[in-house]
């Protein structure tokens, strides 16, 4: 009957091969299952069970998520019944299998605190290879435009729960990700011939109203430790989906994305940059707790190579809301994080670009580069890291492109004053070091005599003389730190958006 009231599919149970523990299938779409006992991997045939594997282990992605947890999704009620964990050289993912309770399936993607809700899209056809696809192109699916967001290759690493798919574990596959303007995301996923495509949005765990989150006293706060491969101090990774770390004693940046017990490869980093805001400091910006768990410094060229420039990015986290980035640039702070939809640009000469109904002016573009890291990072961040940015903008609002050989990454925040800065990380003793343009210097001039003046004009006439015979700050003599950074030409030039790469 039509108005007839849908039902769960029945639960069925069946000994596991491996151990003889109980494995439980609650869709009838699931055609594999890892036992929560003894890790083996088996694959449902009618009412037999067989063993066709043992599964790699879980890493602790300190996700708020876990197994039967439930919620709402567009009115419907789902119950999360699996979990595939997935990494690139960029950095991990996870996807939970929903089961809603007429039967069907979704997906919900986990990725640094960031979510994304999506569901089988069966109208989507004849995909073209993997390669095809270009990062930053636009392409049309259905007639509707796409940007391609990345093109990476991944591997299955660890599985739990029920699944209606299971890639052979470590095996390498491509994964195209797609972004509209309107902000739905277009997954292609290519372990399976033709590719399986899925389709669905951004979501806020707050707005999924999900019952039976993990206890977050549960979650262990020891974190790991080693011995730095340079020096021998020992370091403490806190965050375990972590790629990259800095030793405290020696400033060295390690690559950690070969996992603790792979081989470590060490940089050493000459001429440390000291972070105004220190790691591990707690703030409240815009009715959120931060804490800042890692800081870059990175150099921006322009178009032709004579003007030089420099910003510091804070990358920020909260359980529930993944990582941010507080930039400090010339142009004053922001707070920024990657957008889930695809911005247009909204002409041939890209000089302008459209999102969520409002419309940016291109400000900047140029190339950058990564000289400086401390703290964690969720991606494998090196020096001489080299992106395309281009930075545009809409009053306060700030709207930023940064693009890799394989992932476009857009970033969207606002301007923040420098005390609102100070007072959210309890640093009023230093506003005037967080004190950036946005002080607007020249406010309180009415109380100042011309003669005062005068001769200011004239010693900053004859400092701009001085600093125009110098093109660019060069990281490996002096501290080019955005706030003492000098450009030769042009207005004052700064970095809006944080990033590095992944989403």
């Amino acid at each position: 009957m039509a108005n007839e009231k849908a039902v769960a599919q029945r639960k069925y149970t069946a000994p596991c091969p491996g151990c003889g523990a109980p494995v439980e299938f609650r869709s009838a779409q699931s055609t594999h299952a890892v036992c929560g006992f003894c890790q083996s991997t088996v694959v449902r045939q009618g009412d037999v069970l067989s063993r066709i594997g043992k599964m790699a282990e879980l890493f602790d992605d300190h996700s708020p998520l876990q197994l039967f947890a439930s919620g709402t999704y567009n009115k419907r009620n789902f119950t999360l019944i699996g979990r595939l964990q997935y990494k690139t050289a960029e950095g991990t993912w996870a996807e939970w299998n929903a089961l809603f309770d007429d039967g069907q399936t979704g997906w919900l993607a986990e990725d640094n605190g960031a979510y994304v809700f999506t569901q089988p899209n069966t109208q989507v056809r004849n995909m073209p290879p993997a390669d095809r696809y270009v990062v930053g192109k636009q392409v049309g699916i259905n007639g509707k435009p796409f940007s391609v967001a990345s093109n990476v290759s991944a591997q299955l690493i660890s599985a739990q729960g029920e699944l209606p798919k299971l890639p052979p574990l470590g095996q390498a596959f491509d994964v195209v990700e797609l972004r509209s303007a309107s902000g739905e995301v277009l997954s292609i996923d290519y372990t399976a011939t033709p590719p399986v495509v899925s389709q669905g949005t951004a979501v806020l765990l707050d707005d999924l109203a999900l019952k039976g989150l993990k206890d977050e006293s549960v979650k262990d706060e020891k974190g790991r430790q080693f011995n730095c491969p340079h020096c021998g101090a020992p370091v403490t990774v806190a965050l375990t989906t972590s790629k990259s770390i800095t030793c405290g004693s020696c400033n060295s940046l390690i690559d950690l994305s070969q996992g603790i017990g792979g081989e470590l490869k060490s940089a050493i980093q000459d001429e440390p940059i000291q972070p105004l805001i220190a790691l591990g400091t707690l703030g409240q910006l815009q009715g959120v707790q931060w804490q800042v768990v890692g800081f870059q410094h990175r150099m921006g060229v322009a178009p032709g190579g004579d003007e030089h420039f420099g910003w510091s990015e804070y990358l920020l986290y909260n359980r529930k809301k993944g990582f941010s980035f507080l930039v400090d640039s010339e142009e004053g702070w922001s707070l920024v994080r990657p957008t889930t939809g695809a911005p247009s640009m909204t002409n041939s000469t890209a000089n302008s670009a459209s999102y969520q109904g409002t419309q940016y002016t291109l400000k900047y573009s140029y190339a950058a580069e990564t000289n400086y890291v401390c703290g964690e990072f969720y991606w494998l961040v090196t020096r001489g890291q080299k992106t395309q940015n281009k930075d545009f903008a809409n009053g306060k609002r700030m709207l930023s492109m940064e693009q890799s050989a394989t992932e476009l990454v857009w970033s969207s925040g606002d301007q923040l004053a420098s005390d609102v800065v100070a007072k959210a990380f309890g640093l009023e003793g230093k506003k005037d070091l967080l004190k950036r343009d946005d002080a607007a210097p020249f406010s309180a001039a009415s109380s100042i005599g011309i003669g005062t003046i005068i001769v200011v004009l004239i010693i900053t006439l004859i400092l701009l003389s001085l600093l125009g015979r110098c093109s660019s700050c060069d990281p490996r003599v002096e501290n080019c730190s955005s706030s003492s950074s000098a450009r030769s030409s042009g207005g004052s030039c700064g970095r809006f958006s944080g990033g590095g790469g992944h989403k």
